[in-house]
């Protein structure tokens, strides 16, 4: 099932109609948190696979085949006979949802409560499973016109912009910063300390084997290693050819795409 450019039909409704309009059907905590990665890999532009599950979440093999199973027997995903994965509506529905509420949180988490935006990914962890609809409802108007979470993820299923590594850009491009794909808590720390994100302007002055050098407009420095620019997505003057990185490891951060 595409979900990349569909016209988000919840932004229409309450959620209360939407949640009675998907059944009721409830995933588990668990069962939330893979549809949360299978929604990133999907929005990524990332084959679906178990094995990009494993890698995603760190988790072996063997894990991520029990719970992909249950997945599919609580008719959340289908798989091929390549064993490709895809949602079903009600799928497709579930992780849109958690990962709304994830972003939206986070959100409200750094522009109305003034928590900083390198400590509200887990936060967001523990409350978006037990989110009520009227609370949903709140944060929505007040956020106001926010379009992404403060890490660059977009609320609205279809609203991501493409972008390419920062790892992949020549020195000498403009580049502007998109989002974190990684939102590890530690990493999210090191970007911080490290003067980026979302939104910042600047070049890209540096790259070697063991840095890469952001230089903002304002003269500012940020300096990234080489594996944690593969997570920065930018957009870059002139741009390297479109690419989505997903790396083995990281120096800092263990987990993707949520």
């Amino acid at each position: 099932m595409q979900l990349r450019g569909r016209s988000p039909a919840w932004a229409a409704t309450s959620y209360a109609e939407r949640m009675s309009d998907a059944g009721a059907a409830t995933a588990t905590v668990a069962e939330e948190e893979y549809l949360q990665i299978l929604f990133w890999l999907h929005e990524a532009g990332l084959p679906m696979t178990g094995a990009n599950v494993a890698r995603a979440m760190q988790l072996s093999a063997p894990t991520v085949h029990e719970m992909v199973g249950r997945l599919e027997r609580d008719g959340y995903i289908t798989r091929g006979s390549d064993r490709a994965i895809a949602f079903t509506s009600t799928g497709a529905e579930h992780a849109e949802g958690i990962v709304r509420r994830h972003r939206l949180i986070e959100r409200f988490l750094t522009d109305v409560l003034g928590v900083p935006w390198d400590e509200v990914h887990e936060e967001a962890e523990r409350l978006e499973h037990a989110m009520s609809p009227v609370l949903e409802e709140k944060m929505l108007a007040a956020i106001g016109d926010a379009k992404t979470c403060p890490h660059g993820h977009p609320i609205v299923a279809g609203a991501r912009l493409a972008g390419v590594p920062l790892a992949d850009v020549e020195v000498g491009a403009k580049v502007r910063i998109l989002r974190f794909e990684n939102e590890a808590e530690d990493l999210l720390r090191y970007l911080k300390e490290s003067g980026i994100e979302p939104g910042l302007v600047g070049a890209l002055v540096e790259h070697d084997e063991d840095k890469v050098v952001v230089e903002s407009v304002e003269g500012m420095r940020c300096v990234l290693t080489p594996s944690v620019a593969e997570t920065v997505s930018v957009t870059a003057d002139p741009s390297p050819p479109p690419r989505t990185a997903l790396p083995e490891q990281l120096v800092l951060g263990q987990r993707y795409g949520r």
